[in-house]
Order: C-alpha cells, then sequence, then structure tokens
C-alpha cells in the first residue's frame, strides 16, 4: 500500500510543512507494517540474533524428522517476497539440503494481507486433510497473482483442488464452513508473539531470517543452515 499524494495547496502557516512531513511519516509506516519485511535484505538480518524456540505447529514437516537444522517458515500465500523465495529459495533448500536429509522444513501461516490470504491458508489446510499440504502450497504460489485481485477466491481454490485429484465434495465443505479459520488466526497470532512483523520470516534453529534479498536470494539463508551444520 503506498501512501498517496494529496491534491491540497500549501498554506502560510508555519506549522503545514513539519505537519506534512509528520502526516507523511505515518502512512509510510503503515504502509511497512501492512506491506511487511519482505523487501529487507536477509544479509541486514541475520548474524548475532539470539535464537528463540519455536513450535513447529501442526502442519506436516517437509524433509527428515531427524534433519539437524530445523527451518520454521512464517508466510502469506498472497506476499510477493514469499513467492520470491518460493521461486528462488525453497528449490536449493530442497535440492541440497532437505533432500539430503540436513534441513527439515515447516510452514506456519501469517495471514495479513486480506481476506484472499485467510481463504489461501485455510484451504491449503483443507488440501492436507488429504494428505496434498505441501503440493497445494506449491500450487498456491504458482498461481499467485496481486493481493486481493480474485486470484485465492473460493471457487479458485476448490478448482486447485480438483486438478490435485482431492476429494471435492469433502474439500468444499472444509473450505465453505471454515473449518480452519481459527487455526489460521492462531497460526498468525503465534508469529506476532515470537517477533513476526512481515513475511517471509524464516527461523533456522530458532534464529530470525527476514525478508528475501532480490539481488541474492539464497546466500542469507546458506550462511545460517551452514553455521548450524557444522
Amino acid at each position: 500500500m503506498e501512501p498517496q499524494e494529496t491534491n491540497n495547496q500549501p498554506t502560510k502557516s508555519s506549522f503545514s510543512v513539519p505537519m506534512s512531513i509528520v502526516v507523511a511519516g505515518l502512512l509510510v509506516a503503515g504502509a511497512v507494517w501492512f506491506r511487511g519485511s519482505g523487501n529487507i535484505d536477509t544479509t541486514a538480518t541475520v548474524g548475532g540474533a539470539k535464537p528463540i524456540k519455536v513450535e513447529l505447529g501442526d502442519l506436516p514437516v517437509l524433509g527428515n524428522d531427524d534433519a539437524k537444522v530445523t527451518a520454521v517458515e512464517f508466510g502469506d500465500y498472497q506476499c510477493p517476497f514469499c513467492e520470491l523465495f518460493f521461486q528462488q529459495v525453497e528449490p536449493i533448500l530442497r535440492d541440497q539440503y532437505i533432500k539430503n536429509g540436513q534441513v527439515k522444513m515447516v510452514w506456519r501461516d501469517f495471514a495479513f494481507l486480506g481476506p484472499e490470504s485467510f481463504w489461501a491458508a485455510e484451504a491449503a489446510r483443507c488440501a492436507n486433510d488429504q494428505g496434498k499440504f505441501w503440493q497445494y502450497h506449491d500450487v498456491l504460489f504458482n498461481r499467485q497473482n496481486g493481493e486481493n485481485q480474485g486470484a485465492f477466491v473460493k471457487d479458485n481454490l476448490k478448482k486447485f483442488a480438483g486438478e490435485l485429484g482431492l476429494d471435492q465434495a469433502v474439500f468444499d465443505a472444509c473450505l465453505d464452513g471454515g473449518k480452519y479459520t481459527q487455526a489460521v488466526k492462531d497460526d498468525t497470532d503465534y508469529g506476532r508473539s515470537v517477533g513476526v512483523n512481515g513475511t517471509p520470516a524464516t527461523f533456522i534453529n530458532g534464529e530470525l531470517v527476514e525478508g528475501v534479498n532480490q539481488a541474492d536470494p539464497f546466500t542469507g539463508f546458506k550462511n545460517v543452515i551452514e553455521k548450524y551444520l557444522k
């Protein structure tokens, strides 16, 4: 959400300029809060942060349960930087670390960008009821198309379930009935309680790596992973 310029003409009041600066600052601060910290350079947010205990939640682990390193990603399916993580970081994680049993990955919902974020998160949990969480997770990121622009309305989410061969009636009842609405809210609240205020926020063995460096997406994550593998 970008702050909008106004067409108000400046007055001669000595307070007009300072007040406009204050208002602009508040608008920018609000935009950063709602957009989250997804545009933070990872190289500026790793190394030195004290690891904390982060619960894994109740969604399936991707990888070996006994892996030495655990990555817990708090994400929003509409977040463009989560999509960048999915496209440019997660494939390397899967290929170089998860496949060989060194790292396991867990997703936790941090749905904060509007109603379609909640519906998408609920739908992924409904897919999990039929053993297809990670497959549905991947479909969502491959179909992302702006925030609350209709990509994740319920009719589309039901179509995705059909594409994965899920039992349509069971899935539709789960989504329409709001079976996991509270679970998504609880995950989001838990994220805030451990310091998440934007997405993606990934805890690697409890150490927070925020955002994705667009110029060099993987290095920040690799450095933390390698530290814990030594």
